[in-house]
């Protein structure tokens, strides 16, 4: 076997990570997920660096993680995504003015947070694109508990981006799709095309998972749901899922439900109103968030896009045993973040 990269995960739930193999096919090799103890950590920051790192040893050596070369995926509701227009110039020197650009936009000094600017189009001497910021401090506490267990960063990637690169073979190039990745706290709209993400929202909801009950339970036991190499090939099945009425939710829903369809709705409706926007073509759901029951009867009444669930065997070929359940729906964040890497 090649060269492999690992993607990584740190949720307020658990460490989960994926090991696909480069090249110009990549497969999925290995994966898995450690439970941690409550406040050890919230979404993607690390809050009791000695419980982060005995989780990570357990989920390398039961993973049997060939590779400690990991790309670290980050999704929190403190990490800002939006659209900003600038000078063009070139990327070095964009680099060194962005801090100064954009200081009003941060909640925080710009000295303490880390920018990264992603460019759509240019305009005569205008580039506008996609601007991200987070807390400089939450990424290197991740990336000193990574060094802890030998684990090297070799990049912090948007879990966002990562979402719209693994749902990209799903659709044309000429699609424009979105994708909605539905966490335990907080979901993750990305609209692309062809992979390149034009729009990027995180929300901050709450959706009672299995695994967020169990871990509101502290009934969090060092069981991993695991694979290491193996023979055979998995695939899931996706599922299409037809727009419902508004008017066919029941009642009752789960906690957190209503609101995330409505703010779903709201968004996408927010992309459709501008001017250069193109209509969707679907909506790709995955996430444990996902698999809650009333989660899609909810969408399909709160959106009109026809909506399809994605599982980890969609978007990529495997040389192990298929996950299932919610680590199938999760791990598609998971691998999209690694293939950041085997892109390269």
């Amino acid at each position: 076997m090649g060269k492999t990269i690992v993607g990584l995960e740190v949720t307020e739930e658990s460490v989960r990570a994926a090991e696909i193999s480069l090249g110009r096919k990549p497969q999925l090799v290995a994966y898995g997920e450690v439970p941690l103890p409550p406040e050890a950590a919230r979404d993607s920051e690390v809050l009791d660096s000695g419980a982060v790192a005995v989780a990570l040893r357990q989920l390398w050596t039961g993973a049997k993680f060939r590779s400690k070369d990991a790309v670290l995926g980050v999704a929190s509701r403190r990490i800002l995504v939006r659209e900003y227009t600038t000078q063009a110039m070139r990327p070095d020197l964009l680099r060194e003015a962005l801090p100064y650009q954009v200081q009003d936009l941060l909640p925080v000094p710009a000295s303490q947070a880390v920018l990264d600017f992603f460019p759509l189009s240019q305009d005569g001497d205008q580039v506008s694109g996609l601007l991200v910021a987070a807390v400089s401090e939450n990424i290197e506490q991740i990336i000193s508990t990574l060094a802890k267990v030998k684990v090297r960063a070799q990049a912090v990637d948007l879990a966002a981006f990562g979402l719209a690169r693994v749902t990209a073979p799903l659709a044309s190039p000429e699609e424009t799709v979105a994708t909605v990745s539905i966490g335990d706290h907080t979901t993750q709209v990305v609209i692309s095309r062809g992979g390149v993400p034009l729009f990027v929202r995180l929300l901050p909801i709450d959706v009672a998972t299995a695994a967020t009950r169990r871990h509101n339970a502290e009934a969090v036991e060092p069981e991993l749901e695991l694979a290491a190499v193996a023979a055979g090939n998995g695939s899931g099945t996706g599922l299409t899922v037809p727009s419902r009425t508004r008017g066919s939710i029941r009642a009752a829903t789960p906690p957190g439900v209503s609101d995330l369809a409505a703010r779903l709705r709201s968004t996408l409706a927010f992309f459709g109103s501008r001017a250069a926007s193109v209509p969707l073509s679907r909506v790709f759901v995955t996430g444990a968030g996902a698999a809650v029951e009333g989660i899609l009867p909810a969408l399909g009444a709160a959106i009109d896009t026809p909506m399809t669930i994605v599982s980890v065997g969609d978007v990529i070929s495997m040389s192990t045993p298929p996950p299932a359940g919610e680590v199938a729906l999760n791990l598609v964040g998971t691998v999209g973040i690694a293939l950041g890497e085997a892109g390269k």
